[in-house]
């Protein structure tokens, strides 16, 4: 029969239904879409800043060179109410350095109850931009409801300082706390292998020890003493305070709040670290007084939030690329073998960003920005290739070391024509070497063995089920010794230094940035606009422009990001679709970030040249 059946006419019916369905739905969308773009063409526009404002700025989470993610998640993230709170550095110093000579800018006022941690270097570079902004005769007025030591570093150097009557200021000093694994790892019955070159690489000991060693206890402490010198220093130079005020603020800690009653605050006050104690009621008021009462909104004051007019400012003052420029490639993070997304350095990603630089005509110069306490040798090597790639086309390198360039951060900075270390730069740790644990033990005890034959000495030599070789352990500790020495010749050759000089100086030892610069590992101390202005002499440019190479959205990716944030100018609240993380979540959450610290080695030969240098 022609006919077709009655089953199939049914279905065809139910799938043309279903069709149109999904046209009107589409149309709807659309429809959707044209009007959240238009509503934010129409009502999208800035908010226009009053002729007297006060600059709000309150920077959140930690103070990082680099947002840390994949540029589009995180915007997602953040849009929907979920991302990691984190605040540039840049975008500080370039909104203070906007409003110092903006006439609508009246007062810059500090909100620091949100901001909990950022290495000392990062801190200073928006310190002394305060001052600089300090210097057009406005006032900064820093306020917070509790103030940690980082907050408290960036308050210091403002006219006013209050806090919340309730609040606290916090100096614990700086410390560097390791958790050790040894006799959980021998309760596992785990083989850790060991294999190292550098007397003081010592990243490995939390897995072959249960405290600190001797060796790694003296660097440490050096390095803390020296950093915990120069906090103390900046403070009371912006706090015009006395000698030993701030450590005997800290020591005696306990006897300053018993003689304040027991009152935290008073104490802060009392140790001439705070102002005055004022309710946020108060300081607001006291804006309120400056810059005036925003007229729209009654009980407002005037004012303008730190994202806003930035984005603002920066669109009237348009471009920082000229037709010849220095570029700037961020290094931040774990040096990570392959494609890595901001935050991680990865071997072929950064490499790639520079050998964009290479190939791009407008690019004169580069400036490598390296926040890392290292990681993948191999991946290491791969970015260096690409710095000296650079040199070798006539284009100069200056790497500017931010808090941290050590170990694997140092390794890609070595080859730099220049090497500029901002005073509170932890540097150095020169050494190689490689962990392999096996578990063949682990395995015994729940009856499980693993046996067979191989065509050479090696077939299977490396699997982590089976104890390893005495020829496997003497092969990778060649490899170990080797690398250490193609790193020592590596630096010796980039900071045209002997052998044996820079062997002295390396063995995994960590150097703050004087002593490094007292050793011929650095060439000078400075910041990033140092760096940038020596570049450009390198390249004998007057006259330049400023170019960030860093991963770019994609054009679908941003037409995404614009719809949502058209719809939030139309009143769609996109964090309102998304559940909040249960507790359970976040605990599970929590263990996958620590886990992550072991898992994110991928070293192709197991090889890292890695600082753990944590200084909190």
């Amino acid at each position: 029969m022609n006919e077709r059946n009655i089953i199939v006419r049914f279905f065809s019916a139910v799938w043309g239904g279903a069709d149109a369905v999904r046209k009107v739905l589409h149309l709807i969308l659309l429809l959707f879409v044209f009007g959240a773009i238009l509503g934010g063409m129409l009502g999208g526009a800035p908010t226009a800043i009053p002729k007297k404002a006060a600059l709000i700025i309150e920077p959140r989470g930690a103070l990082v060179e680099q947002f840390a993610g994949d540029p589009f998640e995180r915007a997602v993230s953040e849009a929907l109410g979920d991302g990691e709170p984190q605040t540039l550095v840049q975008d500080v110093v370039d909104a203070l350095e906007f409003a110092k000579d903006d006439d609508r800018i009246q007062v810059v006022y500090l909100e620091l109850s949100s901001l909990v941690g950022s290495g000392l270097s990062k801190l200073q570079r928006v310190g002394d931009a305060i001052e600089d902004f300090r210097g057009s005769g406005k006032k900064v007025i820093a306020n917070a409801d509790f103030m940690m030591q980082q907050a408290y570093y960036l308050a210091a150097h403002a006219d006013d300082v209050f806090l919340h009557p309730d609040g606290i200021v916090y100096l614990q000093g700086y410390g560097a706390y390791r958790t050790y694994y040894k006799d959980a790892i021998d309760l596992l019955r785990i083989d850790w292998n060991i294999f190292r070159a550098g007397t003081h690489k010592t990243a490995y000991e939390p897995y072959t020890r249960m405290d600190m060693s001797d060796e790694d206890r003296e660097t440490r402490s050096r390095l803390l003493d020296q950093l915990w010198l120069l906090y103390r220093d900046d403070i009371r130079a912006a706090r015009d305070l006395d000698d030993g005020a701030i450590q005997a603020f800290a020591d005696n800690l306990n006897d300053n709040v018993k003689a304040a009653d027991g009152d935290f605050a008073t104490a802060a006050v009392n140790a001439g670290l705070v102002d005055a104690l004022k309710s946020r009621t108060e300081v607001r008021d006291l804006l309120t007084e400056i810059v005036g009462e925003d007229e729209d909104e009654p009980g407002s004051l005037n004012a303008v939030g730190m994202d806003a007019y930035l984005a603002q400012m920066r669109m009237m003052a348009g471009t920082t690329v000229k037709d010849e420029n220095v570029a700037i490639i961020t290094a931040v993070g774990d040096i990570e073998f392959g494609m890595q997304p901001p935050g991680t350095i990865g071997g072929d990603s950064t490499a790639a960003l520079l050998r964009k630089a290479r190939h791009d005509d407008t690019v004169r110069a580069v400036v490598l920005r390296v926040d890392s306490p290292g990681g993948s040798a191999f991946a290491s090597d791969v970015i260096s290739d690409e710095v000296r790639a650079l040199r070798r086309d006539g284009k100069p390198v200056v790497a500017s070391m931010s808090s941290v360039a050590a170990s694997g951060g140092y390794h890609i900075s070595m080859d730099a024509d220049q090497i500029v270390a901002s005073p509170a730069t932890i540097t150095g740790s020169i050494g190689v070497l490689a962990m392999v644990p096996t578990f063949q033990r682990t395995m015994a005890t729940v009856g499980v063995a693993v046996d067979g034959v191989g065509t050479t000495p090696w077939s299977g030599a490396l699997r982590p089920d089976r104890e390893m070789s005495p020829g496997g352990r003497e092969l990778i500790q060649t490899l170990i010794e080797d690398s250490y020495r193609d790193f020592v010749s590596d630096v010796a050759a980039g900071r045209d230094m002997e052998f044996d000089a820079v062997d002295e100086i390396a063995q995994g030892q960590v150097w703050m940035a004087a002593d490094a610069l007292e050793n011929g590992l650095v060439d000078q101390l400075g910041e990033l606009d140092d760096a940038i202005e020596l570049a450009a002499s390198l390249a004998e440019m007057d006259e330049y422009g400023i170019k960030h190479i860093k991963k770019e959205l994609s054009p679908t990716e941003q037409m995404i990001l614009d719809l949502i944030g058209a719809g939030s100018l139309v009143g769609i609240d996109a964090a309102a679709w998304v559940r909040s993380p249960s507790r359970l979540e976040n605990a599970a959450n929590e263990i996958v970030k620590q886990a992550d610290a072991l898992l994110r080695f991928n070293d192709p030969r197991g090889i890292y040249a890695h600082c753990f240098c944590e200084i909190r």
